[in-house]
């Protein structure tokens, strides 16, 4: 992985731009941060998006491959003092001076050519029976242009995202598909659409009409079929 210009070559968004989809984050938060222990590694931050409504843990490390996102969220989290900023890459075996209970990477898998050497990797930087939380794009067929454009090697199902787990000797526990009227809304509009990513406006949209619809949805029915999938793993005891 290349640092300079990382986030925006994986987003497509710069620094300042936020992605418009509180309501969005907040369904993130609610299905990941149940599996999070008091101590938590957030590896390809970004700009700290997920983290900047998170409290609770006592310790909450903040990585990025992208020196200047990581400028950025020390600059955004000097206030918090339980929260630490560093530059991380996964393909350098990386270290930290103390290990967590929990590693959070959100859309970060898919950019990695050797996903289950990545997450060997991430799973040294937790504690042996510590959980390993995952958040990735969903279903080969939703890949488009928008995905090679930023660099997505894979999107993955809940069998090919578990297989990766399983390789690096993790022990799943969760794999499942989220979002299934993303997942439509995505099709349509960037998949077989006319752009090669998601319009702003629209984005907004989704995010006040649409997200809220999801969650209470998704809590009565497993989605058969989802825009991501979420894993959570277990690292081995010893």
């Amino acid at each position: 992985m290349e640092d300079e210009g990382a986030f925006g070559r994986a987003t497509g968004r710069n620094l300042e731009d936020d992605s418009g989809k509180p309501r969005y984050l907040r369904y993130q938060r609610n299905l990941m941060l149940p599996h999070c222990g008091r101590s938590v590694l957030e590896i390809g931050a970004g700009t700290g998006e997920f983290a900047s409504h998170v409290r609770g843990p006592d310790r909450y490390v903040l990585t990025d491959v992208d020196p200047e996102a990581a400028q950025y969220m020390k600059q955004r989290f000097a206030g918090r003092p339980e929260v630490e900023v560093h530059t991380l890459d996964l393909d350098e075996w990386p270290r930290l001076d103390r290990p967590v209970e929990t590693a959070v990477a959100i859309n970060v898998l898919e950019h990695i050519e050797d996903d289950a050497a990545a997450l060997r990797s991430l799973s040294r930087l937790v504690l042996p029976g510590g959980t390993v939380v995952l958040w990735v794009p969903g279903y080969q067929r939703l890949y488009g242009e928008f995905d090679r454009l930023v660099g997505h090697v894979r999107r993955y199902t809940p069998r090919t995202l578990r297989d990766a787990v399983l390789r690096a000797g993790l022990t799943p526990h969760i794999t499942k598909p989220i979002n299934f009227l993303g997942a439509l809304a995505w099709w349509a509009m960037v998949r077989k659409g006319s752009t090669n990513a998601p319009n702003k406006r629209l984005v907004r949209i989704y995010d006040r009409f649409v997200v809220p619809v999801t969650e209470l949805t998704e809590k009565a029915v497993p989605a058969p079929f989802g825009q991501s999938i979420l894993c959570v793993a277990r690292t081995p005891e010893s």
